[in-house]
C-alpha cells in the first residue's frame, strides 16, 4: 500500500513539474511575441509546414468523415422519417466538433511530431545552446514562429475541413441515396448558425496553440540523444492529442451551453 502511494505521489510530482514548465514556456512565448524584430520569414515557413502541407491529409480525412457520418445518420434517421435533417446534422457536427478536433489530431500527429523532432535534434546537438551563447533568444527564434503559425493556420485548415466534410455528406446523401439536393442545402443553412462556425474556430485556435506549445516544450527540453528525440516526438503527439480531447469537453461546455 505504501509503495502504491509513493509511486502515485511521484507521478503527481512529475506531472506538476511538467505542467509548470509548460506554463513557464507559454508565458515566455507570449512575452516574446511582442518583442522586436518579428521573425516574419520563420513564421511564413512554419505556416507552410503546419497548414499547407497538412492540407492533403486533412482533406482526405474530412471528406470521408462527412461521408461516413452522413451514411450512418441517414440509415438511423430513415427509421424515424427524418432524412431531410441529415444535412443539418452533418453540418453541425463538422463545424462544432469533428472539423476542429480531427484537424487538431491530424496536425498534432504530423506537424507536432515534426516540431518536437526538429527542436529535440537541435537540443541534443547543442544548437540551442549555441543560440544562447550568441545572445539570441531561442524562444523568440524557435518557438514564437511555431506558436503563431499554429494559432493562425489551424483555424484556416479547419474551415477547409468543415466545407469538405459537408460536401462529403452531400455526396452520400444526394448521390448515393438520391435525396433532394435543395432539401439538403436548405436544411443545412436553416439550422446552421454563425455561432456554430465561430465557436468551432475558437476551439481550433486553442488546439493550434496547444499543439505548438506542447510539441515545442517536448522538443526544447529533450535529453538523452537520439533515443530522447524519439521519446520527445512520441510524447508530443500523445500529450497534444490528450490535450485536444480533454480540453474539447470543457470548451464545448463553455461555448455551446
Amino acid at each position: 500500500m505504501i509503495t502504491f502511494i509513493e509511486r502515485f505521489g511521484k507521478k503527481i510530482i512529475i506531472f506538476s513539474e511538467e505542467f509548470g514548465r509548460i506554463l513557464l514556456l507559454l508565458s515566455s512565448t507570449l512575452k516574446q511575441m511582442t518583442a522586436l524584430p518579428f521573425e516574419i520569414k520563420n513564421i511564413i515557413k512554419q505556416m507552410l509546414e503546419i497548414g499547407v502541407r497538412s492540407l492533403p491529409v486533412v482533406l482526405v480525412t474530412a471528406i470521408f468523415t462527412g461521408m461516413v457520418f452522413a451514411l450512418q445518420t441517414y440509415t438511423a434517421f430513415k427509421r424515424f422519417g427524418a432524412v431531410e435533417l441529415v444535412g443539418t446534422v452533418v453540418a453541425l457536427s463538422m463545424t462544432r466538433e469533428l472539423g476542429p478536433v480531427l484537424t487538431g489530431l491530424i496536425v498534432a500527429g504530423r506537424a507536432g511530431a515534426a516540431m518536437a523532432a526538429e527542436l529535440g535534434t537541435m537540443r541534443v546537438t547543442e544548437q540551442i545552446d549555441a543560440l544562447e551563447t550568441l545572445a539570441a533568444n531561442p524562444v523568440k527564434y524557435l518557438i514564437v514562429p511555431r506558436f503563431l503559425s499554429g494559432l493562425i493556420m489551424l483555424p484556416a485548415v479547419t474551415i477547409v475541413a468543415d466545407i469538405v466534410g459537408i460536401i462529403g455528406g452531400y455526396i452520400v446523401t444526394v448521390g448515393m441515396f438520391k435525396t433532394s439536393s435543395v432539401v439538403y442545402w436548405k436544411r443545412t443553412w436553416d439550422y446552421l448558425e454563425p455561432g456554430d462556425i465561430y465557436n468551432g474556430l475558437i476551439k481550433a485556435c486553442f488546439f493550434g496553440a496547444a499543439i505548438a506549445i506542447v510539441s515545442c516544450y517536448k522538443g526544447f527540453y529533450t535529453m538523452g540523444g537520439a533515443e530522447g528525440v524519439g521519446k520527445a516526438t512520441t510524447g508530443a503527439v500523445v500529450l497534444s492529442s490528450m490535450t485536444i480531447l480533454i480540453s474539447d469537453y470543457f470548451l464545448s461546455n463553455w461555448l455551446f451551453r
